[in-house]
Order: structure tokens, then C-alpha cells, then sequence
């Protein structure tokens, strides 16, 4: 029983992943072999060249999608970290109808927002630039920031703020000096979802920085295809780059998204 379960699972995972490796293969293949029938399953002759002109051409754009996904981080927790702990503990006039808002802004479409912010920022002055970015970006993770931090700041028991409040800690100084640090995998947590949604992001980059000279890496990849597209080891080798700062912090984050993911879900 177990074993038909584990090699169907391994057929699955493994159908799931042949595009990633398939990006891969593609990215190390020669340009005279892109045509090549049957396809060339494994690398065996690979090149380096896409690898190389990729780093070569995509830089700027990634280092901008780096600075674009930190400072949608920070702006997150900056806004949500204050308001979940007012949520969860505060419970301020309305907090339920505020939650109920926040449930709702996760449904609306991201290409719906970004029409809205396409006519803020033309009054504002913030198209084609990086700041307008992570504001738009920001906008995506800050609702399920507020709800995750609100869920696990309302499991922490009450009896340690009322301690600090005995000990003459203000409202703020228990915020800083109890509530963050008990909350840090909701913060880890956090902070991956807000920096892998401003990495990936490509609705909010076409609309706000479309002629902007400063653009991230989906868009640098979209116009990369667009003036390559005869170099798919290139485009394919963009791609891999593109992917691995998004593996790696899944990997060095696993156990606290798990932690992060469930705090508060069930109550002691």
C-alpha cells in the first residue's frame, strides 16, 4: 500500500518539476541544437553562452527586483506588524469590520489595482519608478501580513503584557519588547510571501514601469524574449537566475514558514 502511494507521489512531484528541468536543460543547450528532432533530453554538450550573455544583459534588472522585493518587505512590516498587534490585542472600535476589509482586498484582482494605481500615480508623479513598485507591491502583502501577525499575536497569552504593564512598560515599549519577539516566525513568514510577490511580480511592473529604464526581472525577461528570440538558452538561462534567490529562501525558511503558517490556528 505504502509503495504505490510513494511511487505515485514520486511520478507527480515529478511531472510538477519536468518544466523547471526543462528550463534548465534548455538553458545549457546551443542554439544550433534548439531544433534538434528528437529533442535533446539531457545537455550532453552544453554551453555556457546563455549563462553568460544572461548575466551579462539581466544584472540591473535583477538587482532592481532585489532592492524592489526589500523594500516591499520592509514597507510590509512597517504597516502590518502595528496594526496586527492593535487587532489582536488593542481591539480597537470596528476591529471586526476592518478584519472583514482586509479578507476582502486579498480577493481583488491584482490587474483591477493596478488600473487604479496607473491613474493615482499618473496625478502623482510615480510612474516609472521603483518607489510607485513597492508601494504597488506592498499593497498585495500587507492585508495577509495584518491577518497572519493579528492570528498569532492573539495567542500570546495576556498575562505577559499585563507583567510588563506592571513593570511600567508602555503600550509600545510591550509591543517592541515582548510582542516582537515572540512573533518571529510570523515575521520570517512574512517577509518570504512579501519579497517572493514583489520578485515575481509582472502585472503591476508592465502597467507602472513599462518606459521606465529602471525595470525588474519578469519585465526584463518579457522584453528579453521579445529581442531574443532565436537566444531561448539566453532566455532560459535569465530564468534560472531569476529562480534561485526564490529557492533558497524557501529552503533556509522552511521550518519557520511551517510555524508561521499555523500560529495561531488552535488554541491551547
Amino acid at each position: 500500500m505504502k509503495t504505490w502511494k510513494t511511487a505515485l507521489g514520486v511520478v507527480l512531484v515529478g511531472l510538477m518539476l519536468f518544466p523547471v528541468y526543462w528550463m534548465f536543460n534548455v538553458s545549457l543547450t546551443k542554439t544550433s541544437d534548439m531544433r534538434a528532432d528528437p529533442p535533446h533530453w539531457f545537455p550532453w554538450n552544453p554551453t555556457f553562452e546563455g549563462y553568460t550573455a544572461a548575466l551579462g544583459q539581466q544584472l540591473p534588472a535583477l538587482a532592481t527586483s532585489l532592492f524592489i522585493g526589500l523594500g516591499t518587505v520592509a514597507l510590509t512590516l512597517v504597516v502590518a506588524l502595528p496594526a496586527g498587534y492593535s487587532l489582536a490585542k488593542l481591539r480597537p472600535r470596528g476591529a471586526r469590520g476592518i478584519d472583514f476589509v482586509l479578507l476582502v482586498a486579498q480577493m481583488i484582482p491584482a490587474v483591477v489595482m493596478a488600473m487604479g494605481f496607473y491613474t493615482i500615480y499618473i496625478k502623482l508623479g510615480m510612474l516609472n519608478t521603483v518607489a510607485g513598485l513597492i508601494v504597488a507591491d506592498s499593497t498585495l502583502a500587507v492585508p495577509f501580513a495584518v491577518l497572519l501577525f493579528r492570528a498569532f499575536m492573539a495567542s500570546i497569552p495576556r498575562e505577559l503584557m499585563a507583567a510588563a504593564q506592571i513593570d511600567g512598560a508602555s503600550t509600545w515599549r510591550t509591543f517592541r519588547s515582548i510582542i516582537l519577539p515572540l512573533s518571529r516566525n510570523s515575521v520570517i513568514t512574512v517577509s518570504l510571501f512579501a519579497f517572493l510577490w514583489a520578485w515575481s511580480d509582472f502585472i503591476f511592473a508592465s502597467t507602472l514601469n513599462r518606459n521606465s529604464d529602471t525595470i525588474p526581472i519578469t519585465l526584463g525577461i518579457y522584453r528579453y524574449i521579445g529581442n531574443n528570440t532565436t537566444q531561448w538558452n539566453s532566455i532560459m538561462a535569465t530564468a534560472v537566475i531569476a529562480s534561485i534567490p526564490a529557492a533558497f529562501l524557501l529552503v533556509l525558511a522552511q521550518r519557520y514558514i511551517a510555524a508561521g503558517v499555523t500560529a495561531g490556528a488552535v488554541k491551547d
